[in-house]
């Protein structure tokens, strides 16, 4: 599988990706053929580029579930686009309470792990992509953390609107989260309190919203002003906010693996609230049985058996041994432990189900 930018696309390419329309009706398939009259609806589209399949390569698999995670991402990044426009532009986001609805509907009931697939995002579109996924992430820990029906609903609308006023900085800095200078954080911090102040009181939105986006800004840009006790809303908000940034895909930006951000989460309880961060694992898939892993040994192995209490300690089954390793076991973790996920070229989790079928 490769990347390739829109200006690069060539006829008869094999998609690896389905392609959806701002209604979610798919126009392309997966293993599809790029004709002209697709390159030209890719341009239309304003898509930065798509990932092919190489001439010879199997389709990989991808589940319904995955498949339905994505159009419903490629439908509401269109919609949501234009509710934080329209506030930007100092009107009513009519459209914006039944967004959170939507989001809240599909994934404030899930009693089940997730696939949680990155998209790939341009510093145009970064603020409607991320703001989608950080309201998909929140709704998942605010189920887990038995939030009521408002506190689902303020939270899955303050996901939406967290990230409104990065809109007017440059769209370089849009995207970036670290390695940012003074001069840059305080651009950006003007910037999300500007758009804090763009919600207007008049909007029918749920009251304590802007009281969550106030206390997050705090944390994150005036930690000197920020009160000692968070509302479980932002502690919520904060981990899905750092999960969707750390493992994010940018254009020439390489993104953190899962694993990554679970370590840099645990690694930081006075910031991130630990039952938050255990909610949020426990609503996404990262080490399951399948997955594809390379160990401090500097050997690969193979996810046998999660772990739920602490997912960096499964069962693997190591390559090049051909033996089992279980990371629970104190003696085993002390000698090996996972160094990181393997990764495909569209930043999904690498799955081999064919040599997990022998082992179960």
């Amino acid at each position: 599988m490769i990347y390739v930018k829109t200006e690069d696309l060539k006829v008869g390419m094999r998609l690896a990706k389905p392609i959806y329309n701002k209604r979610g009706v798919l126009l392309y398939g997966r293993d599809d053929r790029l004709t002209k009259q697709g390159i030209d609806s890719v341009n239309n589209f304003g898509l930065i580029g798509l990932y092919i399949l190489e001439p010879a390569e199997p389709l990989p698999p991808m589940s319904e579930e995955e498949m339905e995670f994505e159009r419903f991402q490629t439908m509401a990044v269109f919609s949501i686009k234009e509710s934080l426009d329209a506030i930007m532009n100092e009107r009513e986001p009519k459209q914006l309470m039944r967004q959170a609805d939507e989001v809240i509907r599909r994934y404030g009931k899930v009693n089940h792990k997730i696939h949680f697939n990155q998209n790939l995002r341009s510093p145009e579109d970064y603020v409607y992509k991320h703001s989608l996924n950080v309201a998909i992430l929140a709704a998942l820990i605010a189920h887990r953390a038995k939030f009521d029906i408002m506190g689902q609903t303020e939270i899955a609308v303050a996901a939406l609107l967290h990230d409104l006023g990065k809109l007017s900085v440059r769209p370089e800095l849009r995207g970036k989260t670290e390695g940012l200078e003074d001069d840059e954080m305080s651009e950006v911090a003007r910037a999300v309190i500007t758009g804090i102040d763009k919600i207007s009181n008049s909007f029918n939105l749920p009251v304590g919203v802007k009281g969550i986006l106030m206390q997050m800004c705090q944390v994150q840009y005036i930690p000197e002003n920020a009160p000692k006790k968070l509302l479980p809303s932002v502690q919520a908000l904060l981990v899905a906010n750092a999960y969707d940034e750390y493992t994010s895909m940018q254009i020439d930006v390489e993104p953190h693996t899962e694993i990554d951000a679970v370590r840099m989460l645990e690694s930081n309880p006075d910031i991130y609230d630990p039952g938050m961060v255990a909610h949020l694992l426990n609503s996404i898939d990262i080490l399951y049985p399948g997955v594809c892993v390379e160990l401090t040994n500097h050997d690969k192995g193979l996810v046998i058996t999660e772990n739920d209490r602490d997912i960096l300690r499964p069962i693997v089954l190591s390559f090049s041994r051909n033996e089992l390793l279980n990371l629970n076991s104190d003696k085993v973790y002390e000698e090996v432990q996972i160094a990181n996920i393997m990764k495909t070229m569209d930043n999904r989790i690498k799955v081999d189900p064919e040599r997990l079928k022998e082992y179960m």
